[in-house]
This record gives C-alpha cells, structure tokens and sequence, in this order.
C-alpha cells in the first residue's frame, strides 16, 4: 500500500529521469525572492500556468532580474515539489525572449562566418610597429573617440589620427558602419584601423554583429582592431577582426606604441652607441700606439745594415765551403777510380764463364745419372706389378667366372644353377658356357 509521501516521491523520481530538459516560452508573473536567493515564479500563456523555482547557484549567472509581465525564454527540468504533491519547473537558466532571439541570431551567424574561415587564425594580420596614421570608426560625440585621443596623444603623439564618423547604435548604425569601413578601405590612407564604441545592451551592440559588417572588416586593406563594449562584450566584429580589445582604450593601447618607452629605449641605444664608440677609440689608439713601436723596432735603415752584414758573413763561408767542397770531390774521385779498377767487368765475366761450364758439365752427368737410377726402378716395380697382376694368374691356367645376366663374379659353384650362362676370362681370350650340372666339395650333384 503507497503513503502519499511515497507516491509523490515516486512520481518526482519519474519525472526528474523520465522528462529531458526543455525550452519553455511563456509570460512570467507572481514572481518572489524571499531571503534565501532563490526565484519562485510563474510562467503562463492564454491556456494555463506552471510553478518555477530558480534557486540561487543558476540565478546568480544571470545580467538581468525579471519582473512580473515580461516575456522570456526558459530552459528548465520537468519535477515535483513533493510536500504539497505539486509539479513544477526547475529552471536552469533564463533570458528576456528578445534577447534570447538576438543570441541564436548571434550564434548561428558566429558558426556560418567561422566555417567560411572569417576567424582563421592563419589569416589574422600583424599590427604595424609604428603607425604613421590611425584610423578610427566610431561616433564623434560619443565617451569611446574622446578615450581614444586621449590614449593616442598621451602615447604617440606623431601620429596622424582620421575620424570616419559613424552610428554606433540605432536603425542606422549598420548603413553608416558599413560606408565607414568602405570609405577608410578605399582611401586606404591609414596604417591600421580601429572600430569602437562603448559598452551597452545585447541590443545597442547589435550592429556590430551585422552580416556585412563583418565582411567588409575583412576585406579592409588594412589590420583592423576593436574595442566595442566592456571586456565580457563580444561581437562578430571581435571575431573577424585581427585583434580585439575589451575596451576603446585597450585598442587605443595596442595600437600605438609607447612613446615614453620609445624615448627610454632610443636613450639606452644611444649611450650603448657613445660606449661603444669610446672603446673602440680607446681600441684604436692602444692599436695605434703598438704599431708605432713595431715600426721603430723594424725600422728599414736598421734591417738592410743587418742585410749587408749578413751578406758579407755569407760570402765569407760560401769561398771557405767551396773550396772544401771541391777537395772533397777531388778525393772521391780518385777513390772511385781505384775501386773500378779492382772491380773491372771483364775480369769478373770470364770468371762467371767458367762457372758456367762448370754447372752445364754437372748438369749433364746428374741427369744421365738420374735417369738411369729412374730406368731401373721403373722396370723393378713392372716386374714387381707382373707378379702380382691377375693377368699372370690367367697365364698360369687360372681362369675368372661371371654371370652372363648380371654380370656379378662367381666365387663358389653354389652362386650358380644348371642351366645358367657363364662368360669365363682366360689368359688369352674367354668363352661362353652354360651350366650343365652343379657340384659341390665332395662332387655331388647339388
């Protein structure tokens, strides 16, 4: 049997894992916010009503606090309160409807720009260093253009600054955003181009998310820097441009360089360059002053009085050595003579002569020698291999018996049958018989 705490436990259990999240559209009324934090309302149309509770973690999120009789959009969970057997919405997050539509328009231009490429990184252009002339969309009485002469005057004062006044807000804003942008592409006199404004709703900001806004941000001959809004603002324009600040003066920042910091730097280089300077004087005369000793030490006077003496020193030995030298020579020579004397070729030939005839005599005799040695042992070993070859066993009457059909010896008389072909090898010649009868040792027929 159920109890009524059990029968509304059961039925939230099902509605909270049985019903998905859900978009509700509705008109809000009896709204409350007691001390806890949370939001309890109602949502209706012409037909019927629902209880809401929006607790205080998801409702803290939101920019806005609705009121009774406004239209909004609601994403919310199916459940039940269960003290009182009521159902009821959670909701998880809500927004006016108007604005709800601007978002999904935002969006799904955002998804439809970035899959054609409009936000690629790769095709972000680089901020000039030192912008000559900056150019800068925006309204001309408006809080953003004074903030951004401001920055530029206090940062880079050289710089040439073009105005392209425009509406930043309103049913002309788009038309005149976009005649801005083509007139500052087609002048294409500025180094970098800002687009600016102040902050605002989703709706004053809504111009800067136009369809051909963006386009023609793209197509600018020249990067392109935004500062629309407050830092948690962010617009098409952000996305397509090639940088993107959280305010005007953030842009204002980015784009002009710090001349104070300029100036440091240029000081900084300039005593790196005297320092420099001075030790590379300080370099040459230290160089200077060192080749001038060189050049004392080396003088030319000096070097060819050296060279003379030198040279008469070397002339002294050259007749001292050339004299030994030709002694010397002379001694060799005659020693030479003796020798080829004692070692003339003639003497020397008729003595290789006659060794000669010497060796040919010997060779002759050792030769005769060893072939008669040689003839008489071949003709022992013949008469050694006669008597033991088996031709000289047929001579004495012996006699080698084979099969005729296998060709295979016959040692016995048993390895035969009557009838059998035999071919018998003689001494000279052989015969061919045929097996009459068998015998064995004791002559019996076998």
């Amino acid at each position: 049997m159920y109890s009524v705490g059990r029968l509304n436990r059961e039925v939230r259990q099902l509605l909270d894992h049985g019903m998905p999240l859900i978009w509700i559209e509705a008109e809000l009324s009896n709204f409350s916010r007691p001390a806890s934090g949370h939001w309890y309302f109602s949502l209706k149309d012409r037909d019927a009503q629902v209880r809401c509770a929006m607790f205080k973690t998801r409702n803290s999120l939101l920019r806005f606090t609705p009121g009774d009789g406004q239209l909004v959009l609601a994403r919310a969970r199916v459940s039940l309160y269960e003290p009182r057997g009521e159902y009821q919405l959670i909701v998880e997050h809500l927004e006016d409807s108007g604005i709800g539509a601007l978002r999904r328009e935002f969006d799904r231009l955002r998804a439809k720009l970035e899959a054609e490429g409009l936000f690629a990184p790769q095709s972000k252009r680089p901020l000039p260093a030192v912008p000559a002339c900056i150019g800068v969309v925006t309204s001309p009485t408006g809080a953003a253009i004074r903030d951004i002469l401001n920055v530029l005057g206090r940062r880079f004062p050289a710089a040439r600054v073009v105005i392209y006044p425009t509406a930043v807000q309103g049913k002309a804003a788009v038309p005149e955003l976009r005649a801005a942008i083509a007139r500052a592409s087609a002048r294409a006199e500025c180094d970098v181009l800002i687009v600016a404004r102040g902050g605002g709703s989703l709706e004053d900001l809504w111009a800067f998310n136009d369809e051909d806004v963006a386009r023609a941000l793209r197509a600018t001959p020249m990067p392109v820097v935004t500062g629309i809004g407050h830092e948690i603002d962010f617009t098409i324009a952000d996305f397509v441009a090639d940088l993107r600040a959280p305010t005007p003066s953030g842009a204002a920042e980015l784009v002009a360089p710090d001349s104070a910091a300029w100036r440091a730097s240029l000081a900084k280089l300039a005593g790196r360059f005297t320092q420099s300077v001075r030790l590379q004087l300080r370099r040459d005369r230290d160089a200077l002053a060192h080749l001038a000793h060189r050049l004392q030490r080396t003088h030319p006077g000096l070097r060819l009085q050296q060279g003379a003496q030198r040279l008469d020193e070397l002339e002294q030995r050259l007749g001292g050595e050339w004299r030994v030298a030709i002694s010397n020579a002379r001694a060799r020579v005659q020693a030479l003579a003796s020798r080829l004397a004692q070692h003339t070729p003639t003497l020397r030939l008729e003595r290789l002569a006659r060794r000669n005839a010497l060796l040919q005599a010997r060779l002759e005799r050792g030769g005769t020698q060893l072939l008669e040695s040689r003839t008489a042992r071949l003709a022992l070993a013949s008469r050694a291999l006669h008597a033991v070859s088996p031709l000289a066993t047929l001579e004495r009457g012996f006699a080698i018996v084979t099969r005729v059909d296998d060709d295979s010896l016959v040692r016995a008389a048993a390895d035969t049958r009557a009838g059998d072909e035999i071919r018998t090898r003689l001494g000279r010649g052989a015969l061919r018989a045929r097996v009459l009868d068998v015998f064995d040792d004791d002559g019996e027929v076998v």
